[in-house]
């Protein structure tokens, strides 16, 4: 299995955005399975056309989102990631339901909060 990543040089986006949303989106539909190892930040890069740095950010917020775990000198691989960011959604939609209720909002106000959000996150 190979890693087929495009960036559009030309997009709002920047690169290491598209890259880490890239990533990220196979990794949680499965079309990176768990376990599978990532080049490395250079070897990427050069496939690429990109700075290492960009790739290393990228890198560095897949981490932080629990995508994915890097082993040292093994690698950085595709980690079990639902689970992390479920969690991590789930806290967030806490944080979110107790803000909204502290300011007064009744359910639907906050729900109709929510629904735009996700309109503007994911489009119509």
């Amino acid at each position: 299995m190979t890693l087929k990543i495009v960036i559009d040089p030309g997009a709002a986006t920047a690169p290491y955005e598209q890259l880490r949303a890239q990533i990220a989106d196979r990794a949680r539909s499965g079309k990176l399975p768990v376990g599978f190892k990532l080049p490395t930040v250079r070897g990427l890069a050069e496939d690429l056309g990109l700075a290492a740095n960009t790739v290393a950010k990228a890198y560095r917020a897949l981490e932080a989102d629990g995508v994915i775990e890097t082993r040292g000198r093994n690698g950085t691989f595709v980690a079990a990631a639902g689970d992390a960011s479920e969690r991590l959604a789930a806290a967030a939609a806490a944080t979110y339901a107790g803000e909204a209720r502290r300011l007064g909002l009744g359910r639907e106000a906050a729900r109709a909060a929510v629904e735009e959000a996700l309109r503007a996150a994911y489009g119509k």
